[in-house]
């Protein structure tokens, strides 16, 4: 599984690949990914699948056993007779990924194995704004003590998923002018890893992570998703028929910088009455310390409606009705089947939620809200990692990704 020279969306796991009607058979790595995705468990179910031969599936799953990818045991496959059909499963024991949450203050490490199982996790009190070389620095040193933990190599890590909380340029895994993140700005974060483990390391912004965890772990069956990340800051993960949207540069999502209202509340972009500005974590922890509360930090907000002060929770719902006026107009505009809400100020949803529903609902087209759900996150603090994480497996698992190996591998 060498690394591959560009960058790739994989496709979604829940579906059969798509097959290109330029090539006269699938491929070995398209024969992994209905395996994979689990569209096939069997080789009768891939000649049925497909239409190939049945040599011709022979050579393909041969082929993917013999360089690692597929083991094949005769455990029961469901036949009615006979001898039972041998069932192929990914091969996990080698290979394994790590999924990298950076966030504005905390480091989170997960390694998981290539079938998604999480091996070992660590969190670690980290400021992003100690700079490239001490963050990563202790990433990877995180990243050798969880090799370790679990027993595996260095050289099985097949790819790593890293997620930061700024704007992040996908197609060459560096930041753009993030506003947290001083000295980051162009830094080849993949190179680092690269040249460490020789494994590709594909970085985007942390909800874009964030919301490819919630859509395959929570919301396996939605094709069209929003994932809101309200804390600190806010941004917005879109999902849009299984995969992830970044748009032309990477900047999909956005949203903490569009204007709400007639506010002129400064931001830290440099203009005025943005979300963000309006209804972000650290906009609301000053209101409430210039009213003489403790309050420094979204995860103090928290606390504050936790213990029922009532400015606190006054606040937390006038903020859900303005992150609900521009979510409004994402749902008219996107139509998306749910809309997940995470980020610091998630943890007190009943709150936030209330806010965010009485104005996606009373702005929002009948048609757009009809089946719509809007929902507190599932997969919690972790989402970032494991996200992270999975856009490492689907990445590594991508048929252009596991042809090129067994190609190199042939040379």
């Amino acid at each position: 599984m060498s690394p591959a020279p560009e960058y790739a969306s994989a496709p979604a796991p829940a579906a059969p690949p798509a097959h290109s009607p330029l090539s006269s058979a699938y491929s070995p790595g398209e024969v992994l990914s209905l395996i994979s995705s689990g569209a096939a468990a069997t080789r009768a179910d891939i000649a049925r699948l497909t239409g190939l031969a049945r040599s011709t599936v022979s050579q393909r799953v041969d082929a993917l056993v013999a360089h690692g990818f597929l083991d094949e045991d005769n455990a029961d496959g469901g036949s009615t007779g006979g001898r039972p059909p041998r069932r192929l499963r990914l091969r996990t024991r080698e290979h394994a990924v790590a999924g990298v949450d950076l966030g504005a203050s905390h480091c989170r490490v997960a390694l998981l194995d290539i079938g998604g199982e999480m091996l070992a996790l660590r969190e670690d009190p980290l400021s992003i704004a100690d700079g490239p070389q001490a963050v990563l620095g202790h990433v990877e040193r995180t990243l050798d003590g969880l090799l370790a933990e679990a027993g595996r190599e260095r050289h099985g890590l097949r790819s790593i998923g890293v997620g930061v909380p700024g704007p992040v340029e996908f197609s060459t895994g560096r930041p753009v002018d993030p506003p947290i993140m001083p000295g980051w700005h162009q830094y080849p974060i993949p190179e680092f890893f690269a040249s460490r483990y020789g494994a590709r390391a594909l970085v985007d912004n942390d909800v874009n992570v964030m919301a490819l965890a919630e859509q395959r772990r929570a919301f396996p069956d939605t094709r069209y998703l929003l994932y809101l990340k309200v804390g600190t800051g806010i941004g917005c993960g879109i999902v849009a028929d299984g995969r992830l949207h970044r748009g032309a540069q990477g900047s999909a999502g956005d949203i903490g910088h569009i204007r709400v209202g007639e506010l002129d509340d400064p931001c830290r972009c440099g203009n005025s009455g943005c979300l963000e500005a309006v209804a972000g974590g650290a906009a609301l922890a000053r209101r409430l310390a210039d009213l003489g509360l403790d309050a420094s930090s979204g995860s103090d907000v928290v606390r504050l409606v936790q213990s029922g002060n009532r400015d606190a929770v006054r606040m937390v719902r006038e903020a859900g009705r303005a992150v609900g006026e521009v979510l409004a107009g994402l749902v008219n505009f996107f139509n998306p089947d749910a809309v997940v809400l995470g980020g610091a100020l998630a943890a007190v949803h009943d709150q936030l939620l209330a806010g965010v529903r009485e104005a996606v609902y009373r702005r929002s087209h009948p048609l757009a809200t009809h089946v719509l759900r809007i929902e507190p996150s599932r997969t919690g603090e972790n989402a970032a990692a494991v996200g992270a994480g999975i856009l490492a497996i689907e990445h590594a698992l991508s048929p252009e990704q596991v042809d090129r190996a067994l190609a190199g591998a042939a040379r």
